[in-house]
């Protein structure tokens, strides 16, 4: 269903995380790297899923909701990759997981929400394009995924185009969430353990088309630095923002409550 819209730099280290007990990697290759796109991808399911009851208009509601179940599919597959999805999403501490900072950030307001999903988006569609017309173990997943997230990133840039050529008031926040998140996009062109990728063609082909679409919309694209000291390839490493830690213990507060139990 698709409604309309309406800190220093880390040294460099492996992204590979240890599985908890009981969860052996199912196929060494690709246990990096869908450990780290499988997070990116739950991380943000949750974030999304935060919007139900709250988002400004009931298609809303549905479309939010569609996006992040086609996120905690992408999570679930992923993560299977690399042992027990429930003991990966529920049982790891903070330091193990491997999403980008971006997708952790707090929604915000709707334009907030709106400028984090442009950035993220547009960048895991041009990924899972590279990755689909590849022969790796993530190839199948890839075309698959890009089918959705082109969705999800048409979603995304429609609203950009509603919001930044409305009115006043809508203008100047989704600039605000823009200018924001900017600091964070840097990471996701950072290289990722076991992921063969033209990182600059993936760069330069997500900057002519965020920077497309803000034209569009009368936005300006923000010109700070993409990737501060704090945040280059933090996450990847497992740092992450003061924020993450409070989501994940929300996240899985039930499954550790009652370990074990079965529904």
């Amino acid at each position: 269903m698709k409604p309309a819209p309406t800190a220093a730099t880390p040294a460099a280290t492996s992204t590979a995380a240890p599985a908890p007990a009981g969860s052996p990697a199912r196929d060494v290759a690709a246990a990096a790297p869908a450990l780290a796109l499988g997070d990116d991808a739950l991380v943000l399911s949750h974030r999304l899923g935060e919007w139900a009851g709250h988002a400004p208009v009931l298609e809303e509601e549905v479309a939010l909701a569609n996006i992040a179940l086609d996120l905690l599919g992408q999570a679930r597959v992923l993560l299977s990759l690399v042992g027990d999805e429930d003991e990966l999403a529920y049982l790891r501490e903070e330091r193990s997981f491997r999403n980008c900072q971006l997708v952790e950030q707090p929604n915000g307001d709707f334009a907030h929400t709106i400028a984090r999903q442009l950035y993220f988006s547009t960048y895991q569609e041009l990924l899972y394009g590279q990755l689909a017309v590849g022969d790796g173990p993530l190839a199948p997943l890839a075309a698959k995924a890009v089918k959705e997230v082109a969705y999800h990133r048409d979603h995304a840039e429609q609203w950009t185009l509603r919001l930044g050529d409305g009115t006043q008031e809508s203008h100047e926040r989704i600039q605000r969430g823009l200018d924001a998140l900017w600091r964070f996009t840097g990471e996701l062109f950072e290289p990722v353990t076991g992921l063969d990728l033209d990182l600059t063609a993936l760069h330069d082909d997500w900057i002519t088309r965020i920077a497309s679409v803000l034209t569009r919309a009368t936005l300006t694209v923000p010109q700070g630095a993409s990737r501060g000291a704090w945040t280059a390839g933090a996450g990847r490493q497992g740092l992450h923002t003061e924020s993450f830690g409070r989501m994940l213990a929300e996240m899985q507060h039930l499954h550790r409550s009652h370990p074990g139990a079965t529904w």
